[in-house]
């Protein structure tokens, strides 16, 4: 798409906001109606268009995708009228007779810009509460999942007029297009570095922003753990989506104690998981693309690995892994995985667990396995991170009920349920000022009396 085709979706998207088509509530209801019937009539559509991207089976695609977004809709549906009412605050003595309040109002125009990982969830989920929350929208999808990307565009080109939301399809050129026109407010999931560029750019027009980002999630595995059972949920939450998950464990940081016994049930979890040999299973997807593939194999160490390791160049597949002896020096700790290679580290006291990883740049998120509430509470508190798991991993994210999102370094904002909408949505502070009293104390020429009262209703 063209400079001169962006700017003038962008321009005929400030038009139709400004003659106040997105505000009334039951405008937003049948938007948001309309775009879930559509999905439930695509659902089909949209396992396949995922499985060509990923190789994500069906199952998988509802569970991770649009079963999620499906409920978001259901939240909003639910919810609207009551979180975008006009909330009533307390009123100083010093301001009697007046109303105060906070007017929730849409920024405007929105960008949303989309990962490949999660094509479906992570472009829909920030657009259901854009809409909820009374925006038009320019969605860019990425140019790396192409198929969902053109599914997407037609669905919401099915719903939705260009005016109220609109897909931009395309590359880097489409961004860098983008990232020159004013918006009143940008969602961005992505990378940290393109995370960046997005920040930059908006600061020319001051822009507040969203960034989705990521990081090296740790997953800390106590002593007192149940070993069995995190093995299991550490095995399906590292190797969903083939490790290309952004709030997936990024490496295990387990207590040297217990190391030989956790290690041990993992390699029994891939097995039971995946099969002898995962590579020849149906339901097992794939990386994006040859670029991150060669990158994921760049990060292993072959001497290292003590399961998996194997890869399906033709396929863009790579087993389940595991590396074991890896310290904060190697590669495969310099940088974000983003695949289905899991270090497994040690650490002698849970003082030095802490100390560690805060060292490194915040986390998106961050689990912990353990028995020992006070072990639980420590690591929680004493940690910076987005969000994460006591005991699980990765289902953090899959409710309404609280806001996702990162940290420092692994972003900046949170979005889902009224989070979401409160994201998308300037709360206006309102003084109603009644007329038929004026209290004289604040004008001039000031008085000793005045100054006894200002002192009794300010303190």
């Amino acid at each position: 798409m063209t400079e001169a085709e962006i700017k003038r979706i962008v321009k005929e998207q400030r038009k139709f906001f400004a003659a106040g088509a997105t505000l009334p509530i039951e405008t937003r209801i049948q938007a948001l109606t309309r775009l879930k019937a559509c999905i439930l009539k695509k659902e089909d559509e949209i396992n396949e268009a995922v499985k060509k991207d990923l190789g994500k089976s069906p199952f998988e695609t509802y569970m991770c995708e649009t079963g999620l977004v499906l409920s978001e809709l259901t939240y909003m549906l639910k919810h609207i009228h009551s979180i975008a009412k006009e909330r009533n605050v307390r009123t100083p003595l010093a301001q009697f007779h007046s109303r105060s309040y906070k007017k929730p109002s849409p920024y405007g125009v929105t960008l949303i810009m989309s990962p490949w990982n999660y094509p479906f969830l992570l472009t829909i989920d920030p657009l259901i509460d854009a809409i909820a929350a009374g925006n038009t929208a320019v969605v860019k999808p990425s140019a790396y999942s192409p198929h969902t990307s053109r599914l997407i565009k037609e669905l919401l080109a099915e719903c939705f007029e260009e005016k109220y939301v609109a897909v931009i399809m395309g590359g880097r050129a489409e961004n860098a297009c983008l990232l020159k026109e004013h918006f009143d407010y940008i969602f961005f999931t992505g990378s940290q570095a393109v995370g960046k560029e997005v920040m930059r750019c908006a600061s020319f027009h001051l822009t507040p922003v969203t960034l989705e980002l990521g990081g090296k999630s740790p997953c800390i595995v106590e002593k007192s753990a149940d070993l069995k059972l995190a093995a299991r949920r550490i095995v399906f939450g590292k190797y969903l989506n083939c490790g290309q998950t952004c709030v997936a464990p990024d490496y295990i940081y387990c207590d040297r104690s217990i190391k030989e016994r956790l290690l041990k049930e993992i390699k029994k979890q891939i097995q039971k998981q995946y099969g002898r040999e995962p590579l020849t299973r149906e339901n097992y997807g794939k990386i994006i693309n040859e670029k991150h593939f060669d990158r994921i194999l760049g990060l292993i160490d072959t001497d290292k690995v003590v399961c998996g390791g194997n890869a399906d160049r033709g396929r863009l597949q790579i087993e389940p892994t595991v590396m074991d002896n890896v310290t904060f020096a190697d590669a495969v700790m310099q940088e974000e995985i983003f695949g289905p290679v899991m270090p497994i580290l040690t650490y002698d006291t849970l003082d030095e667990a802490v100390r560690n990883v805060n060292s490194m740049p915040r986390p998106l998120a961050l689990y912990v396995f353990t028995k020992d509430k006070k072990a639980a509470a420590h690591i929680t508190l004493r940690c910076g991170f987005g969000g994460g798991c006591i005991n699980d991993t990765v289902i953090h994210l899959a409710t309404s009920e609280m806001g996702f999102g990162g940290f420092g370094e692994s972003g900046m904002g949170s979005y889902h349920g009224k989070s979401g909408f409160d994201t998308f949505t300037h709360y206006k502070s309102i003084v109603d000022k009644k007329t038929w009293l004026d209290l004289p104390m604040r004008y001039q020429p000031y008085k000793r009396l005045y100054e006894k009262l200002l002192h009794i209703f300010l303190k």
